[in-house]
């Protein structure tokens, strides 16, 4: 009876603890294990339709009066304690009975609906065992039905890797193969191809796992020619009576095909396969004008999104296959369709799919696709594509469409018109980076084309759209090219250019590294001097604040004057500081010597090498202390590779004496540069001071006259008001007046008096 289960579990795991210490429990414990089995097959179905009734949410149709239907989260709490993990392990139970067989996959359906039944499913090696089952007797298609969306559940649930790592045997891979090719060729119905297309998709999670036995089981061979046999039209015998009805259904297992040879394009040992089943034509076969309104029963729309999915797995599969796109002229095929792209022929696109982003009543995105193609097989550097192309004349059919695409993001920006020119800059790159005569064709022309590059708003940089792999690109080309372009770039306002664009501080090191090649040419060392940037900076000040910064990314001891601090190293990173002494062989570079192409500061002192260090304009004071540094840069750098060959000498040996005093001496000397240095920064700040102290009194000095300027003109101004203003004082001066008066005619009379008597 039902009542006595939990008393009988109690019973055996008490058993199951006595079982190691006594043997007489073993048999006892196997008789009550018996009384679980149930050997009828009603009573297996009735447990099934019980489990799949109890896990139904829906509220039954009959309530019983004085009763509450059980609360659906209570039933799902109940039934995820583990019920999933004993129907998965009855299934063996049930290999040979496909009543019963279906009823447990039912209810495992139901149950798979729930994320934590899917885990524990997982865990119980689910996966493999429903796949294993799959190529059983059944006239119905109940079973593969319900084992692939159980599998479908298990893997939107929970791990992918794990529930494909589960499948990964050839005995699972065989199975889904078979069952494949069995709908493929009998399954007529509707939910037939659906079901084909379900295990379509498995099979491309599959696919990704290099782990997963796809090609020893044939299930690669077997999608490659399905994925092809419309474009080659050879007789093959793995898709013997399969016919295409073009419904929706086929579409999408159409695009489901291509995007497993993608996938496969990636596995080096599917190279092989993909080559000799026509891979290749089969894909080139979409690199075509578009004349008619659909092609063999595809509609316009469908037949687009194909060719645009055929053309972006195309750029996956051409590096593989280099040797068959050679052979199938695909270059040219390629390069033909880019020109029917660029033309003004009336062609209206769907672009209603992710392949035709942006690409709505234009030829954009076949134009993107193609030149990606272009991209991934100049990518791998091959002369002979190089040479392929460069005989068609695609540098100046590449040239025309940058030119075509730089006009079209004036007029709308995308990410698309930017990918087509960034990848075009590439192109333009490789091909020309070992060849004199192809740098010379694209200079002439080239220079043109990359100038407005270096004239973009430096905002649209952090805009993520692309525009900063745009300008990487069109500087490479600059860089590839410069022996070739020097005068005309720089006639072009070039030099200007790149030291707006370093004084945002965007690219540095490239960019510092095309100033250097191009300061060998007189001219541009001018343009230096010459440009002024926001706030009448000038590229010494420039230079100077890029060596600060790159020293603080670096983490170089500079005190707050920016003095040196250390002078025995001067330079020394803090990776340098913390970097143990490990002897190298003699070819390998050290870490001294690592570092110069590791920053900037090289650069910049190669550039003031060329700009000169005295009278150089718009310099602080806190600037000469740091030019005082770069202008021994190289005795610095001298003195770290002497400073490593000593230690490393100090690890292996003792040097003779000679030696020990060769080695001591550049020692002394390398820190008798850092000493003066600092001395001469010293005076440099100290000479500020002295500047300061002057300028401070001579500003005090004419606070100070004009202080007493100030001073006379007020008292000037009492007295004007004192004289014509005052009552009192008027009234005095008159009194004063009036006696000055009297008092001379008194003297008058008197001299008159005496002048008369004489």
């Amino acid at each position: 009876p039902i009542k006595n289960v939990a008393q009988i579990t109690e019973i055996l795991n008490l058993c199951a603890e006595k079982v190691d210490e006594q043997e007489a429990f073993i048999e006892p414990l196997c008789e009550l294990i018996k009384l679980f089995g149930v050997p009828s097959s009603q009573v297996k179905i009735q447990i099934c339709k019980s489990i799949v009734n109890f896990y139904n949410t829906e509220l039954p149709g009959k309530l019983f009066p004085g009763h509450q239907p059980t609360n659906a989260n209570y039933k799902i709490q109940m039934a995820e304690g583990g019920l999933v993990e004993a129907l998965v392990l009855s299934l063996p139970l049930v290999e040979n009975q496909l009543t019963e067989k279906l009823w447990v996959l039912k209810a495992l359906q139901h149950l798979s609906t729930s994320g934590v039944n899917c885990e524990q499913m997982v865990k119980t090696q689910a996966a493999s065992r429903l796949c294993l089952y799959l190529n059983g007797a059944d006239p119905s298609g109940q079973l593969v039905f319900r084992s692939s969306d159980i599998l479908w559940n298990l893997l939107e649930s929970t791990s992918k890797e794990e529930v494909t790592n589960q499948l990964r045997s050839l005995e699972c891979v065989h199975a889904l193969k078979e069952v494949f090719a069995a709908l493929l060729t009998c399954g007529f119905r509707h939910c037939d191809y659906q079901l084909r297309n379900d295990l379509l998709v498995i099979a491309t999670l599959l696919a990704k796992n290099p782990a997963v036995h796809m090609i020893e089981s044939g299930f690669a061979k077997l999608l490659i020619v399905l994925a092809t046999f419309t474009e080659v039209k050879l007789p093959n015998p793995f898709v013997k009576g399969f016919k295409l009805t073009y419904s929706y259904e086929d579409f999408e297992m159409k695009k489901l095909l291509l995007n497993i040879i993608g996938i496969l394009s990636e596995d080096p040992s599917a190279a092989q396969l993909l080559s000799e089943n026509h891979v290749m034509p089969a894909l080139l076969y979409y690199v075509k004008k578009n004349e008619k309104p659909g092609f063999h029963g595809w509609s316009a729309s469908q037949y687009e999104e194909l060719q645009l999915h055929a053309i972006a797995v195309l750029a996956s599969v051409a590096p593989v296959l280099v040797d068959k796109y050679l052979s199938c002229r695909a270059n040219t095929l390629l390069l033909v369709f880019l020109e029917w792209c660029l033309g003004q022929d009336h062609f209206y696109g769907q672009g209603n799919s992710f392949h035709g982003t942006d690409g709505r009543g234009s030829k954009l995105a076949q134009m993107r696709y193609s030149i990606r193609v272009l991209r991934s097989v100049v990518a791998l550097y091959d002369d002979a594509v190089s040479t392929d192309l460069y005989d068609q004349g695609a540098i100046s059919q590449l040239l025309d469409i940058l030119k075509y695409a730089a006009d079209k993001s004036k007029e709308k920006e995308g990410t698309v018109l930017l990918e087509i020119q960034a990848d075009i800059l590439f192109i333009l790159s490789v091909l020309c980076e070992n060849d004199v005569h192809r740098k010379e064709l694209f200079s002439c022309e080239g220079i043109d084309r990359l100038i407005p590059f270096f004239k973009m708003d430096p905002r649209k940089l952090c805009i993520g759209l692309g525009y900063n792999c745009l300008l990487l690109s069109a500087l490479d080309c600059l860089w590839l090219v410069k022996y070739f372009s020097k005068d005309c770039f720089i006639e072009k306002q070039g030099i200007f250019l790149l030291l707006d664009l370093l004084a945002e501080q965007n690219l540095c090191n490239i960019i510092l590294g095309i100033l250097v090649e191009f300061s060998d040419n007189p001219k541009t060392t001018l343009h230096m001097r010459v440009w002024r940037g926001k706030r009448d900076q000038t590229a010494a000040n420039l230079l100077i604040q890029l060596w600060r910064q790159e020293e603080l990314d670096l983490g170089v001891k500079r005190d707050q004057y920016g003095k040196i601090i250390d002078t025995k190293r001067p330079l020394a990173t803090s990776f340098q500081k913390q970097q143990k002494v490990i002897p190298v062989p003699a070819s390998c570079p050290s870490f001294a010597i690592m570092e110069i192409s590791e920053n900037i500061r090289a650069k910049i002192y190669s550039l003031f090498c060329k700009l000169g260090f005295e009278n150089l304009p718009g310099l602080s004071t806190k600037d000469f202390v740091t030019l005082a540094i770069i202008q021994h840069y190289l005795d610095f750098k001298i003195g770290e590779v002497w400073s490593e060959i000593r230690k490393e000498l100090k690890e292996e040996f003792r040097p003779v004496t000679p030696d020990m005093t060769i080695l001591k001496f550049t020692s002394e000397a390398s820190e008798t540069t850092g000493e003066r240095v600092a001395v001469l920064q010293n005076e440099i700040l100290q000479r500020q001071h002295h500047d300061e102290i002057q300028e401070e009194k001579k500003t005090y000095k004419e606070i100070k006259d004009a202080h007493i300027q100030k001073e006379a003109i007020k008292e000037s101004w009492e007295n004007f008001l004192t004289r014509t203003s005052n009552y009192e004082a008027l009234k005095v001066r008159n009194l004063m007046e009036q006696k000055i008066h009297s008092r001379g005619v008194v003297i008058i009379t008197a001299k008159f008096q005496t002048h008369f008597v004489l």
